[in-house]
């Protein structure tokens, strides 16, 4: 019998007192840590949003009072990890820049509490979100303070680049209007500028850094590099230095390599990948994180209108769903380790699990695909402590969905319980 065993999870027990009613979930199969073999019945004890306890079997609550979900015919496992989001908006291509001119930005912080709340529902407990101008970061203290329900959030602020680069947005507004705008607090050109929009970010209160060492194909920047290394060297040791980890968005080649070498957490999207790349990532622990699923996104928008994107950016799109799956079937077999991430906001808000369905298509077990959106994920954010699994002491972030997701992943995309928190949001009833 697997029984309470840490210290901390007794400390739990103590602190929520007699009059605290624990949730029994009794789980037909438990995915307790992806990428090791599934436990049979068991039933999970969460007290004050902990996990407290692991049993074998269906035990029932001896406690009055005590809440008892029965998920007796279903698969339970952590709560899902996403860690490429843009939660502000996903209407993108010209739609989404005539949201941006002509809604006021206090939209911005509704429609991501909407789009959270859709990701939440759909398993996704946990979240990073790359960059947008401040939404996120009032939605995650917002639901931090209790006020809205939400997944937690690991921010990013504002994404970095240098002028005229991917997240400089002023390249496609004319200059009248950008003679209006105030000046942008996210770009760098220099070392000495650099270091400062790092601390800039935390100061705003970034959980992340964020930059681009290339351009990009929403912004039809292209693939070259827009970065000098003694820059992202800058950014990186800036923002190791204040703590925090540093995700770098990179298609070609040298942007991957210059990122990489400059000490960089993460590659977001690293989309032309060679076998000198693979030795780097491979040798610094670099984590890559695919984004697949931008595809679906693309290919949406297109098939409703085929004028959704400006030419220039319509004709980077068309490269970008050619070559989509061929550096994760390269990464993957090579031993780069993988943490999921699908950069909704390009795709769909709560469509997150279509990711896996592309993960396995070019070449991860659907085991591990799991374990990418968990176990290493909560790695990559730096939250293994927290989230990842499904073990006394942690946060109470567990779903479950019908079947067995591991022989079948796309079982993933149906999630029909799901719990944040200790906090249940969606229920089989």
């Amino acid at each position: 019998m697997r029984k309470l065993v840490t210290g901390v999870a007794l400390a739990v027990l103590m602190a929520a007192g007699a009059g605290a009613a624990p949730t029994y979930i009794q789980a037909g199969r438990l995915l307790a840590v992806p990428g090791k073999p599934a436990l049979g019945p068991s039933t999970i004890i969460v007290d004050n949003g902990r996990i407290v306890a692991i049993r074998d079997g269906h035990v029932a609550p001896a406690e009055g009072g005590a809440h008892l979900v029965d998920l007796r015919n279903r698969t339970v496992l952590p709560g899902l990890i996403d860690s490429h989001v843009h939660l502000s908006s996903d209407r993108g291509g010209e739609a989404g820049l005539v949201a941006y001119m002509r809604e006021e930005p206090q939209m911005n912080s509704l429609e991501a509490q909407w789009n959270g709340m859709k990701t939440l529902r759909a398993g996704f407990t946990t979240v990073r979100n790359l960059g947008d101008e401040g939404a996120t970061l009032a939605l995650r203290e917002a639901i931090n303070r209790g006020w809205v329900q939400g997944p937690r959030i690991v921010d990013a602020a504002s994404s970095i680049s240098t002028t005229g680069g991917h997240m400089d947005g002023r390249g496609s507004l004319n200059d009248a209007l950008v003679a209006h705008l105030p000046g942008p607090e996210n770009l760098c050109d220099s070392v000495e500028t650099c270091r400062r929009v790092v601390r800039r970010q935390i100061d705003r209160g970034a959980d992340v850094i964020k930059f681009a060492t290339t351009g990009g194909v929403n912004s039809g920047t292209g693939l070259a590099t827009r970065m000098y290394e003694e820059e992202a060297k800058a950014l990186v040791d800036t923002a190791h230095a204040y703590g925090r980890k540093v995700a770098v968005h990179a298609h070609g080649a040298d942007g991957i390599k210059l990122a990489v070498r400059a000490g960089a957490d993460s590659i977001e999207h690293g989309t032309v990948m060679d076998e000198e790349i693979i030795r780097l990532m491979k040798a610094k622990g670099t984590y890559y994180v695919p984004t697949l699923s931008t595809v679906n996104g693309y290919l949406e928008r297109l098939a409703k209108d085929p004028n959704a994107y400006a030419p220039d950016v319509k004709k980077q799109i068309d490269w970008r769903i050619g070559i989509t799956g061929q550096s994760l079937a390269k990464a993957y077999p090579a031993g780069v380790k993988i943490a999921f991430g699908t950069d909704a906001g390009v795709s769909k808000h709560g469509r997150n699990a279509d990711e896996f369905e592309l993960m396995v298509k070019y070449g991860m077990p659907p085991a591990e695909a799991i374990k990418a959106a968990t176990v290493n994920a909560a790695d990559l954010l730096g939250l293994s402590r927290e989230i990842g699994t499904i073990e006394p002491g942690k946060s109470a972030d567990i779903i479950a969905v019908a079947g067995n997701p591991v022989q079948d992943v796309k079982l993933l995309k149906s999630v029909d319980f799901v719990m944040a928190r200790g906090e249940i949001v969606k229920d089989l009833r």
